[in-house]
């Protein structure tokens, strides 16, 4: 494992003089970048893993991570973590392959291991190489019976022939977006159905934007530049879109190239962006269903639309999208944020969220949904989309259907036919990737691996599960749904396993702060660092369940853990307050087994409020198929009929505990919930919810005094409910979360924030606030907080010689002066440039200890000194805060051969504002012999 071996002294290296975007579109790569799979650099006497970097960006230091090879856009956010400790989100630089993270005086302490994650998957060389030796190999899967066939099967193709086209629109402009946006959709609907037809609403993720036709040549940005074309994800749901359309359904897939392509430094990563143009494209079919005549000719086609059933899908952050989009129609956003200031004209019935992203962790709880996650995710892997079903839990009625669909051996592009190679017009990837060896779960050819047609048949079948049961209202295709097991046809070979909570569902056991838990088990923490109180350690696997968030701890989020050796005693789980589980038929459990575990059994029994004990069976839990590459610690939805509590006598209104005892063997098992159950899907009607959004302030710092600021927080909607607050410490790794009771018109949040102005050149402070529904409230922009911008000027250098005329087996030296001190650390670079008018030093003139601290090796044979690294060799200082100078020295060693004077050639160089190199003075060296 590769570590960190000195703690940080020197935060930053390049010079910058601006905050802006660390890097700019414009930007050139920096002279004396790490080049492909270098074996790790130096700053100051900090030593660097491979691939990485400490270099200057912006208002100041930034850690620097390069990938020998393009990292492909994603829709996962790529994380920079010390040990278990998330640094940030680092931005992207134009090669495709460098990512920069201001550190903002962040400090990494000795030993501590630098990481580069997406969705939790491991990007940098040490996971790569090292992901499947952290974890155990787990034993191999034994196939599972295939489920009983559902009666009804959505993927059956109905009796409407089908029309299609597309419409392309004036483009929008969105807050926080600097270029308008696309208004471009593909439509597929039925010709000849009667009246007014449901509509079925596709949003695309984050994909590539741009292609050069002919080349593997991919980008993203917005516009797409000269002599290159729009990627049209839109169309990549043409399979669904059909048999929708064949269905009676209305369907229009809405491209998002313009929010992919600027959604970098969104605070929400686009979800609001994407909510607005969702909005935007609703208002103008409601238009258009009023206004027939005014409709685009593709529209005209088709048959009318009705706005009052919507359905809308959203693939990857396009289901985050789609997510915010309902919860902005039920809960209106901040005009100041949304780009969309119209009435709501339409009714979203459901929501379909195929591999999404949730960063917020802030779904819609009265909207029902239908998640599907793939097992094989090579982007979102973590598969945090669980979160649109567990995120809802307690927070409204909790009567809309919430459901997650384990889709055994899918990936996450191929959902999309533009994004699957062989189907997309632009160039494509598998994004599972096993660079070691094959994955016996994912890798292409396995059994358990599906291929693109299949699992597009996959997405198409439970789309059109989705709709019929969300708008049309039919019953008979929930068992697909929510937790029964059973099994659609249409859906191929396909293993895809349900569990779900809401709609007749009853709170019984729910784990929690207020719940004691004895016997053979512990509540544990789905989100915590400490292995005594997590649930499962990132050592042992990985859980959808326990997707990480924006701080850990994350306290209010617990699970039961068991573990047993041979027969298992009983695990008791009590609530604070006896339950009750009048009229439901059976007590569903969403149980946890390790992947490719078979035959867990637990004897499930509940005892009411007057001691009375009832065994209601024997529940048999199988694992999940699953590798050291896979999400696959997933809640299977077990059921045990309730009817031996009625027949004991039970008082089923007085339910005071909830007992599962382990049988054979040693075994470990974690109960995410407990519900009572009974069939039927009720209306999901809105509740009135409390709305919040936390915003962001950015002032200067002045220069002298303290001001106060307060975070800006937005309280809307109807009642009261229950947020919990996170509010950072500044300076520390420390995370300060309390509860708060919010209504509208009140200022019930309040984080001041303290600003000191000061004359000298320093960091941009933040100090950030998020915030999480817990009860009664939705949660729109979930983080925000206070920004104080540096305002003063980062000091002026200069470079002198100090000694620039030596023999051979002496140093040269130059210093490096700033024009006066400043608050941080403030670090440049030295360009060594080739000569030309005379013989060059050489690799062999210098100490090979100096030129294996500062470029990782030694090259073989020898060469000139400016040629060491590939695009330009650089030397990196750092004057330390509070000081005005350094010295960068490079020590020579005497060679015992006759040779005329040598010379080294050295330019200093800053940036300016566009982030553009400025050439500084140039030296040269000389080096005499020392004979």
């Amino acid at each position: 494992m590769i570590r960190v071996t000195r703690g940080v002294t020197t935060a930053v290296a390049l010079l910058a003089l601006t905050a802006a975007a660390p890097w700019p579109a414009s930007a050139q790569p920096s002279p004396g970048s790490p080049r492909s799979g270098s074996p790790g650099s130096r700053s100051g006497d900090l030593a660097l893993p491979e691939g990485w970097r400490i270099t200057g960006d912006g208002a100041g230091g930034q850690l620097v991570w390069a990938s020998p090879e393009r990292v492909p856009a994603g829709d996962a956010r790529i994380e920079f973590h010390a040990g278990e400790r998330l640094l940030g989100r680092p931005l992207p630089r134009p090669d495709g392959r460098s990512f920069a993270l201001p550190l903002g005086g962040v400090r990494l302490e000795e030993g501590t291991e630098l990481r580069v994650t997406a969705g939790g998957r491991r990007l940098d060389a040490a996971g790569r190489a090292g992901a499947a030796r952290e974890r155990p190999s787990a034993p191999a899967a034994v196939p599972e019976a295939p489920l009983p066939a559902n009666p009804v099967d959505p993927g059956v193709p109905g009796r409407y022939r089908t029309v299609g086209g597309e419409y392309a629109l004036s483009s929008v402009r969105l807050p926080g977006l600097p270029q308008p946006v696309e208004m471009r959709a593909t439509v597929v609907g039925p010709a000849g159905a009667p009246g007014k037809r449901p509509v079925v609403l596709f949003l695309h993720g984050r994909h590539d934007t741009c292609y050069t036709p002919g080349t593997e040549d991919v980008r993203i940005t917005w516009p797409c530049p000269a002599g290159t074309r729009p990627i049209p994800s839109e169309q990549g749901y043409l399979r669904a879109q059909r048999l929708l359309a064949s269905q009676g359904y209305v369907t229009v897939s809405i491209a998002a190239n313009g929010v992919n392509g600027q959604d970098e430094n969104a605070e929400d990563a686009g979800a609001q962006a994407r909510s607005s143009l969702v909005r935007l494209h609703l208002a103008r079919w409601a238009d258009w269903s009023a206004h027939r005549a005014t409709a685009p000719a593709t529209v005209r086609k088709t048959a009318p639309a009705d706005l009052s059933r919507v359905l809308l899908v959203g693939h990857s952050r396009g289901g985050e999208g789609v997510n915010r989009a309902a919860l902005d129609s039920l809960n209106p956003p901040p005009a100041a944020q949304d780009g969309y200031r119209g009435p709501v004209r339409w009714k979203i019935r459901g929501n379909v969220l195929i591999g999404p992203t949730v960063f917020g962790q802030n779904p819609a709880p009265d909207v029902p949904s239908t998640t599907l996650l793939p097992g094989c995710d090579g982007d979102v892997s973590d598969l945090q989309g669980q979160i649109y079903v567990d995120g809802t839990r307690g927070v409204s009625r909790g009567t809309a259907l919430h459901s997650a669909a384990y889709v055994v051996g899918a990936n996450h592009n191929f959902f999309n036919s533009e994004w699957t190679p062989g189907q997309a017009k632009a160039p494509a990837i598998d994004d599972f990737s096993s660079d070691d060896g094959i994955d016996p779960v994912c890798s292409p050819g396995t059994a358990t691996r599906l291929t693109a047609t299949q699992q597009q048949a996959v997405g198409a079948t439970y789309i059109a599960a989705s709709a019929r049961l969300f708008v049309g209202g039919d019953d008979a295709v929930r068992p697909l749904l929510d937790g029964t097991g059973r099994r659609a046809p249409s859906a191929g070979p396909a293993r895809v396993l349900t569990h779900a909570v809401g709609a007749h569902r009853t709170p019984a056991f729910l784990p929690g702060s207020s719940v004691t838990v004895s016997g053979g088990g512990r509540l544990c923490a789905q989100i915590d660092p400490d292995a005594a109180r997590a649930c499962l350690s990132p050592e042992e696997g990985w859980s959808p369940h326990f997707a990480s968030w924006e701080t850990s701890p994350e306290p209010g989020r617990d699970a039961v853990a068991m573990k047993w050796t041979g027969r298992g005693g009983p695990v008791a789980v009590r609530p604070a307050r006896a339950v009750s589980l009048t009229g439901a038929e059976s007590l569903a459990l969403r149980v946890i087994v390790p992947p490719n575990s078979t035959g867990t059994e637990l004897d499930v029994a509940v005892t009411d409020a007057s001691g009375r004990r009832a065994h209601l069976g024997r529940a048999r839990v199988d694992g999940l198929p699953g590798s050291p590459r896979t999400t696959a610690y997933w809640g299977r939805e077990i059921r045990v009929p309730l009817a031996a509590a009625a027949r004991a006598g039970l008082d089923l209104k007085r339910l005071g505990a909830l007992e599962l005892t382990p049988r054979g063997g040693a075994g470990r098992a974690w109960l995410m919930d407990a519900w009572g159950w009974r069939p039927g899907t009720p209306a999901a009607g809105p509740a009135p919810l409390t709305r919040v959004d936390i915003g962001r302030l950015t002032v200067a710092e002045g220069d002298s005094g303290v001001r106060t600021y307060r975070v800006p927080v937005t309280v809307s909607g109807r009642g009261s409910g229950q947020v919990r607050l996170f509010v950072p410490v500044p300076g520390t790794e420390e995370v300060t979360s309390r509860t708060v009771t919010v209504r509208p018109g009140r200022h019930d949040i309040d984080v001041p924030v303290e600003v000191r102005g000061n004359t000298r050149y320093g960091y941009d402070v933040t100090h950030d606030a998020f915030v999480k529904a817990v009860r009664g409230t939705v949660v729109g922009a979930h983080r925000g907080g206070v920004t104080a911008r540096n305002d003063d000027a980062v000091p002026s250098v200069r470079l002198t010689p100090v000694a620039d005329d030596v023999a051979e087996g002496a140093a040269l030296d130059w210093r490096v002066t700033l024009s006066e001190p400043a608050d941080v650390e403030i670090s440049g670079g030295i360009l060594l440039k080739a000569v030309t008018d005379g013989p060059e030093l050489s690799t062999a003139d210098v100490d090979p200890a100096w030129l294996e601290a500062q470029f990782g090796e030694v090259p073989q044979p020898a060469g000139p000194l400016s040629g060491t690294v590939e695009g330009g060799t650089s030397l990196w200082f750092s004057v330390p805060a509070g000081r005005t100078s350094t010295e960068v020295t490079v020590p020579t060693v005497r060679d015992g051969i006759t040779e005329p004077t040598e010379l080294l050639r050295v330019a200093l160089f800053t940036y300016d504002d566009a982030w553009q190199p400025v050439p500084g003075p140039e030296l040269t060296g000389r080096v005499r012999d020392a004979r």
